[in-house]
């Protein structure tokens, strides 16, 4: 199974700083269900215990920066231990995902009904076409008020954080899943209206008015169906593996 995930996203897409790809545990075990998440936390193992899933397959990774000890320290040791204690193996798909065809962005512009999807900051790596932001097209030109709101239902968000509205339609939509405002630069030069991402810093807000419509609408909201991906993957090539997506919430950030 971990083959067909990888086939899908092979890790060589994967940035260098990042760790995705097998996290704990033997990959020789047969699998007796993959619970499917966005984060890997203690709550999310012992859903996958409650639920007879020896296999949590994540999108970020639970191994992120190296654990100079195991002592329970905190919640990254606490989950390494509940995990190796129970036998339930942990894989993570990151950002091999999110530059891979069909992946995380795609994901998003399948949500918002967007049409013509390509690639832009497009990358080849191995000959494999990449790329870190999707450009679709909407089906008919919106107000941008009316496009914000269609971005806050189809996420679920309480709210958006968005530069002044733009006075024009918006129809042409770039993405990217997570931290993406490195490429608001480039979603401009693809001649988008609008460009959503998960997180911006405050000054990147700065100098785009009238010229794109930003809309940030939070990390965990903005890749929260990537679970639905591996799950479409696993039942198309490993069609004997239970899937479950986790009901675990683990997004930390509460709006009040």
């Amino acid at each position: 199974m971990l083959s067909a995930l990888e086939k899908f996203a092979p890790l060589p897409l994967q940035e260098s700083w990042d760790n995705a790809g097998l996290q704990l545990g033997l990959t020789e075990a047969e699998v007796s269900g993959a619970l499917l998440c966005l984060d890997v936390n203690e709550a999310v193992v012992d859903e996958a215990i409650r639920k007879g899933c020896n296999l949590v397959v994540s999108h970020h990774p639970l191994l992120f920066r190296g654990l100079k000890q195991i002592s329970g320290a905190d919640y990254v040791q606490r989950t390494v231990i509940k995990a190796l204690k129970n036998d339930v193996v942990v894989v993570s798909m990151h950002t091999n995902m999110d530059n891979a065809l069909d992946g995380v962005n795609w994901k998003i512009a399948e949500r918002l009904g967007l049409g013509e999807c390509r690639f832009f900051a497009q990358k080849a790596v191995d000959g494999i076409e990449a790329g870190s932001g999707v450009v679709g097209e909407l089906p008919q030109p919106m107000a941008a008020q009316d496009f914000v709101q269609l971005v806050k239902r189809q996420f679920q968000v309480e709210c958006a954080q968005c530069n002044e509205l733009l006075q024009r339609p918006v129809q042409r939509v770039a993405i990217c899943g997570g931290a993406g405002d490195f490429l608001l630069p480039d979603a401009l030069r693809e001649g988008a209206d609008a460009f959503i991402t998960g997180e911006m810093h405050y000054h990147q807000y700065f100098g785009y008015e009238k010229r794109i419509q930003i809309c940030v609408i939070g990390h965990y909201q903005s890749e929260q169906y990537t679970a639905e991906i591996f799950r479409d993957i696993i039942q198309r090539d490993c069609p004997g593996v239970r899937t479950e997506i986790a009901e675990t919430v683990t997004n930390p950030i509460h709006y009040y």
